[in-house]
């Protein structure tokens, strides 16, 4: 008799079979959204880290004690090739050289006229 693999199928649904979690991200994100229209977007912040969290692999108990504190959202002009390269800053103290005289102009460092 040969064996034939038997797909499992989960009444609730594939994605509540892990602890219940998109009953806890359909919470958050409804709790995100009363937050933005009640101009509480420290809490809508909150409830946004916690679903990036669940939907990343942690568990509700892990988002809800993580710390967001020092973390940032990379900018849209920092990412991209060449961006890891650090910007030259002048010395402290220095001064951009003054511009040369308009009447210098066409005139070669060593004093002689360019032909034109």
């Amino acid at each position: 008799m040969p064996q034939t693999r038997r797909r499992r199928r989960h009444p609730e649904g594939p994605l509540q079979r892990y602890g219940g979690m998109p009953d806890t991200i359909e919470n958050l994100h409804a709790r995100m959204e009363r937050a933005a229209l009640a101009l509480d977007f420290e809490e809508a912040k909150r409830c946004r880290d916690q679903i990036a969290m669940l939907r990343g692999g942690a568990t509700p108990d892990e988002a809800e004690q993580a710390d967001f504190a020092g973390l940032e959202r990379q900018e849209p002009g920092a990412m991209g090739l060449g961006t890891s390269q650090q910007r030259l800053t002048p010395p402290p103290g220095w001064k951009r050289p003054a511009k040369p005289d308009p009447l210098t102009s066409g005139r070669s460092s060593k004093g002689q006229r360019r032909r034109p």
